[in-house]
């Protein structure tokens, strides 16, 4: 199997070109690094030094070799990629070089399926060499660095995987939280002690595997369906015309993941009477998965041996099923599987379903229009689910055909939503504010719904936030762009105030005194979120607009720009942002003489922010730390004005770095100690002319000059 490296795709071994989009296989693609969530697998034989003693250096290592042989297929027949061998254990990386939705689940699988085929591995082990081998996993999931010359990732996964694996007993498969809690529908785990591994200053849950299903998610397919009459109107007028005319039609549902395709189909079949019912569905990876969905429906067809069929037929069929005796073309196949589907249509209405198509070989696809198109006098049904990629694979999907359908499922109406949630709870209340969080990060789309009232149900609060299944399915679509179309969302991407071109040149422009510009350019860029209805973003925009009217002074604007922006962060419950602009907010009422705000402003930005943002927690420091010099309390003010200037020493951030320089140096001013405050403003000047903030270093400079006089 060949991954190619412009999409993601995977092709036939041999291929040249990728068969989806076309870029050659075998170019080396650009080296870059990336932040990726992806998952790591560990497995390591115990008890190696014993082995060694047993067996001669010859034979340790054929039989090593035929563990790493084993694991190394397993890996990469469930899409993952074999790093290294490190001794006798083995790293391997789930998400490089694409991020798949279903990562975890292969990297669980991969592991399941190395435990399985030890046994067999053992009986030949034990016949060739005299011994076994005993094999332990860990398995865990988190965002590392990709691309690096000189390993495939790079990050804390990588390390908590490994000591997963080091603490697991023999024949064991250990997964950290953040993998079980991704997957909680589709493996069974029995909790273990928290595990105090090296490096890690808390313990870590985790969990041994018991059993590992195929699904993943799971979906909730008897919640009251809202919103698709005209959908389920459209489903039901072709099935009629498949039933009165016997023609055969061909249905496609197309959406986008979790916008209800499959809840849409499992209402039409629970309506069908006198018809037979028949499911496939389209796998992502795996061997001999092209045929795949139409194996799984021609052993539905448990009478079709009693068909009258051709011999032909009959024999392109087994070749199918997996006859090795048997071969048949690709033809040949098509025109047999259409005779095995007209001949059950002919005693009872046929519905085929097929799931996933958009993972369906171009073979297959190719199979299910040559059935639509040639079948006659057969009431046959095919029903297919797809997402919208589909199209960019087979743009001519059903195109031109009179017996077809295809209907796009758009995201629920906030009413629609709202009916949603009122079915999924039964009748249960919830809170008007997390109702709103609910229906606006979820975006119309049913399975997001669902998914953030499970973590509601199992959370000790009313916090709500993307579920990992969730930005799991978003991370893969994200990693399946094009590189250009990448990199814009990328730069949109991260925990701090996102840098678009418009929060960019404005503060540039801000920087040299170019203010009147540079308000123009944000009033732009704040119109352009508001036309979009992006309230994030809109109130990222006056937040900025605030920074814009610090710079320049005018702590009034700032002051009023800033608290628009942090109230509307507040409302939509988004605390990443508002831990920062709160306290800038802080900070112009401090300049406006309102101390009791600013305190409080600062405080809340400590009691929201993350310990690790040295912004927000150099930020709170500065500002309460200004508060309380000017209320008298100046060994606390120094101390903390400090702690703030420490914070900001490691990083490269040179604005507030400066910034701190400047407001322990007003500190160390209020308190009678000039000569110590013109030597904090002289290291902010350095830092504000190498970044070439010039406002800021000019009046650092009217600062410096103030001192002088006044100590002369």
């Amino acid at each position: 199997m060949t991954v190619c490296a412009a999409c993601g795709a995977e092709n036939r071994e041999g291929a040249r070109f990728c068969d989806t989009c076309g870029a050659a296989l075998h170019e080396t693609p650009t080296v870059r690094e990336q932040r990726k969530t992806v998952s790591v697998l560990f497995c390591d034989v115990t008890g190696s030094t014993a082995l060694g003693e047993r067996l001669d250096p010859e034979s340790l290592r054929r039989v090593l070799a035929r563990y790493f042989e084993i694991a190394s297929a397993a890996v990469e027949r469930h899409g993952g990629t074999v790093e290294k061998f490190i001794g006798d254990a083995v790293m391997a990386v789930f998400g490089v070089p694409v991020v798949h939705e279903d990562d975890a689940l292969r990297a669980v699988r991969a592991a399941a399926e190395i435990r399985e085929a030890l046994e067999t591995l053992n009986a030949e082990l034990e016949r060739d060499f005299g011994t076994t081998l005993s094999i332990r996993f860990g398995v865990t999931t988190g965002e590392v660095v990709t691309g690096t010359e000189e390993r495939l990732a790079t990050g804390d996964a990588v390390n908590v995987a490994a000591r997963l694996e080091q603490a697991a007993e023999p024949g064991d498969i250990l997964l950290g939280d953040e993998t079980v809690r991704l997957l909680r529908d589709a493996v069974d785990v029995a909790a273990v002690e928290p595990l105090t591994l090296k490096g890690k200053r808390d313990a870590v849950p985790a969990f041994r595997l018991v059993s590992v299903d195929t699904a993943w998610p799971r979906r909730r397919l008897d919640a009251v369906i809202v919103g698709r009459e005209r959908e389920l109107r459209l489903l039901a007028d072709a099935w009629e015309r498949v039933r009165t005319e016997r023609s055969c039609h061909l249905f496609t549902v197309m959406g986008a993941a979790g916008v209800g395709k499959s809840r849409l189909v499992v209402e039409l079949l629970g309506s069908l009477t006198g018809a037979r019912v028949l499911r496939g569905r389209c796998l992502p990876y795996g061997e001999g998965i092209t045929y795949w969905p139409v194996v799984e429906v021609l052993k539905q067809l448990t009478d079709l041996d009693a068909f009258e069929l051709d011999p032909r037929a009959r024999s392109a069929l087994r070749s199918v099923l997996g006859d090795d005796e048997v071969s048949a073309s690709t033809d040949e196949i098509a025109w047999a599987v259409r005779k095995a589907l007209e001949a059950a249509a002919a005693t009872e209405p046929l519905v085929c379903v097929f799931d996933d198509v958009h993972w369906g070989e171009q073979t297959f696809l190719d199979l299910v229009e040559h059935v639509a198109d040639l079948s006659r006098d057969a009431p046959i049904l095919l029903l297919c689910m797809a997402r919208p990629e589909l199209l960019d694979r087979k743009p001519g999907w059903a195109g031109g055909k009179l017996n077809a359908t295809t209907v796009l499922l758009e995201p629920l109406s906030a009413a629609e939503t709202d009916a949603l949630i009122d079915g999924l709870l039964g009748g249960a209340d919830v809170d008007g504010a997390l109702r709103e969080r609910i229906r606006e990060r979820a975006e119309g789309n049913p399975l997001f719904v669902e998914e953030m009232l499970g973590m509601l149900r199992g959370a000790a609060n009313e916090h709500v936030d993307v579920p990992p299944t969730i930005q799991a399915l978003l991370a893969a679509r994200i990693d399946q762009l094009d590189p250009a179309e990448r990199g814009v969302l990328e730069r949109g991407s991260g925990d701090r105030p996102i840098p678009f071109v418009g929060i960019v040149r404005a503060t540039s422009l801000a920087m040299l005194g170019r203010f009147e510009e540079a308000r123009a350019c944000s009033e732009d860029e704040r119109r352009r979120y508001e036309e979009l209805g992006d309230r994030v973003h809109y109130a990222l925009a006056l937040c900025n607009r605030g920074l814009l009217e610090r710079l320049a002074g005018e702590w009034e604007a700032a002051h009023a720009f800033l608290e628009n922006g942090c109230d509307l962060l507040d409302a939509m419950g988004e605390q990443g942002f508002l831990s920062t602009f709160v306290i800038f907010r802080g900070q112009a009422a401090y300049e406006l003489g309102d101390l009791d705000e600013a305190s409080a402003c600062a405080l809340k930005g400590r009691s929201i922010g993350a310990a690790d943002d040295i912004v927000t927690q150099m930020l709170w420091r500065q500002v309460h730390g200004k508060v309380l010099a000017r209320r008298g309390e100046h060994d606390e003010a120094i101390r903390l004005a400090r702690e703030a200037v420490r914070l900001g020493e490691p990083t490269d951030s040179l604005e507030p770095r400066a910034d701190a320089h400047c407001d322990l140096a007003e500190v160390l001013e209020l308190a009678g100690r000039p000569a110590e405050a013109a030597g904090e403003l002289a290291r902010a000047l350095e830092l504000y002319e190498r970044k070439g903030i010039v406002v800021s270093a000019a009046r650092v400079r009217e600062r410096l000059a103030d001192l002088g006089a006044g100590a002369a």
